[in-house]
This record gives structure tokens, C-alpha cells and sequence, in this order.
């Protein structure tokens, strides 16, 4: 008599888990069908019909599409959005994490209202910065320069929540034990601290790099001439010399979309360790 129950909640777990995996995949079906439709878009010739699968499939193909899009602005762009994208994800990495450090295990009047002071700035949305940032930079000459792009990207409240989560999760004794062997807050800092949240880290600089690389208002507002542009501002005015055609704003896109594609499936283990591990007290 106390078999049957068991086996009834084995099936109704087992039943649950399969309607999980079909909604997952049906969520990442939805999510690849349009990048696998881009991609054989791009090997097709240019003004070709590619609304309908079975053109897509058909000859003929070339690779022609490619090389016309790194000849052309396009790759000055992706060069562009990589320098900024790489300082300000390293310069916003050192910073949030320096301060996640001090609000975690530095004891000291105010750490917690400091702490909801910074969390407060992720209520601010960017729309309500533009004219105070415009302003600052106009006045220090730093418009249409990379800085005017980075300077803004290298303190966030969003990488500071999600470190200082999982700096509290450390062990404090640690710590303490480094303290009495004569070790510095610094040394702390890199030794043990760092270390222990490489997974967290990279998942915070994933997230920052993927904010760069796809931010579009900013620097719509603070770059002015072609050379500085960053892909997000570029791409459109790309495709809209292509006129009716979809074949090379396609091409354009699927490249532009190859370095955040390639860092996720890279690091795609270590942004879901580093994003579960923040809920984690130890």
C-alpha cells in the first residue's frame, strides 16, 4: 500500500521534468530560429528573394557578402566597439569588484545605507543621465573620443549587487586567517577574494562587455564622425544605403553579433555558476 504512492509521485516528477524540457526547448527554438534564418541569409546573392525557406536553401551561394561587409566600414566599427567594450569591461570589473569588497567585509558607519545608495542607481534609467553626462563631457572636450564611451561603463550598480552577493557568501574566517598571518586588505582582496569569484566575475564582465557591444543611445549622442562610431550606431546607417535589399544588412548584423556569440558559448558554464552562486551565504 505504500508503494503506489511513491510511484505516483515519480510519475508526476518525471511528467513535470518533461514539460520543463519541452518549454525549454521550445524557448531556444525560438530564440535560434531567426539567427539560423540570418546566417543562410548571408550566403546568398545580394537583392536575392529571402522570405521564403526553400529560396534560402537553393543554390546558388557565395561568400561574397562577407568580404564586401569587412571592406567596408563595418570592420572599423567592430574594431571600435572592441576597444571600448574590453577597457570598459576591465576597468568596471576592477572597480565593482573593489567596491563589492568594501561593503562585503569592510566594517565601518553607513555601510549599509552606502550600500542602498548604489542600488538606488539601477532605479535611474539611462534616459534621465543623457543630459547630465552630455554636459560633463562637453565641458571637459571628451565628445567623440572613446572615453566619452568608457567613462560613463566603468562604475556600475548592477556588477556591485551581484559581487558583493557572492563576497558575502566567503567565508569570513578566511579572511581572518590571512589577517593574522599578516596579510593587507589588498592582499586579501586578490589572494582570496578574487580567486574564489572567477566564476561570478566573468559572468559580471559577460554581461558588461554584452551591454557595450549592444548600447546604441549613448553613443548615438556622444560619437559624431564615422571613424569613432561603434557598431550599434553604424549598422543602421549601413543598412540604410542597401536600399530594399535584406541580403548585406543580414551579413552585417550576423558579423557584428559573432563576438557575443562566441563569449557566450565560451563562458556559458561559468555565467551559470557565477549567477547561482550569488544566492548562496556560507
Amino acid at each position: 500500500m505504500n508503494k503506489l504512492p511513491i510511484k505516483t509521485a515519480q510519475r508526476k516528477i518525471s511528467g513535470g521534468r518533461m514539460v520543463l524540457y519541452v518549454c525549454a526547448v521550445a524557448l531556444a527554438l525560438f530564440w535560434l530560429v531567426p539567427l539560423v534564418w540570418m546566417f543562410l541569409v548571408t550566403f546568398k546573392e545580394k537583392n536575392s528573394a529571402v522570405t521564403v525557406l526553400p529560396n534560402l536553401l537553393r543554390p546558388p551561394f557565395t561568400l561574397d557578402n562577407y568580404r564586401e561587409v569587412m571592406d567596408s566600414a563595418v570592420w572599423v566599427w567592430m574594431k571600435n566597439s572592441l576597444i571600448v567594450g574590453v577597457v570598459s569591461t576591465l576597468g568596471a570589473l576592477l572597480i565593482d569588484s573593489l567596491a563589492a569588497f568594501a561593503l562585503s567585509y569592510l566594517q565601518y558607519p553607513g555601510r549599509n545605507a552606502v550600500f542602498w545608495f548604489i542600488m538606488l542607481a539601477m532605479m535611474v534609467p539611462i534616459e534621465a543621465q543623457i543630459v547630465p553626462m552630455y554636459q560633463v563631457m562637453v565641458e571637459f572636450g571628451l565628445m567623440n573620443t572613446y572615453l566619452s564611451i568608457i567613462l560613463p561603463s566603468l562604475a556600475g550598480p548592477f556588477g556591485v549587487f551581484i559581487l558583493k552577493q557572492f563576497y558575502d557568501g566567503i567565508p569570513r574566517a578566511l579572511a581572518e586567517a590571512a589577517r593574522i598571518d599578516g596579510a593587507g586588505y589588498w592582499r586579501i582582496f586578490w589572494n582570496i577574494y578574487v580567486p574564489l569569484s572567477r566564476s561570478s566575475l566573468i559572468a559580471v564582465g559577460l554581461f558588461i562587455f554584452i551591454g557595450s557591444w549592444n548600447d546604441f543611445l549613448w553613443p548615438f549622442m556622444a560619437l559624431t564622425s564615422d571613424s569613432r562610431m561603434t557598431v550599434p550606431v553604424g549598422l543602421p546607417m549601413f543598412n540604410s544605403l542597401m536600399g530594399t535589399d535584406m541580403v548585406m544588412p543580414m551579413t552585417a548584423c550576423f558579423v557584428a553579433s559573432i563576438p557575443t556569440i562566441v563569449l557566450y558559448l565560451f563562458f556559458q558554464k561559468h555565467i551559470i555558476k557565477g549567477v547561482a552562486m550569488t544566492g548562496l551565504k556560507g
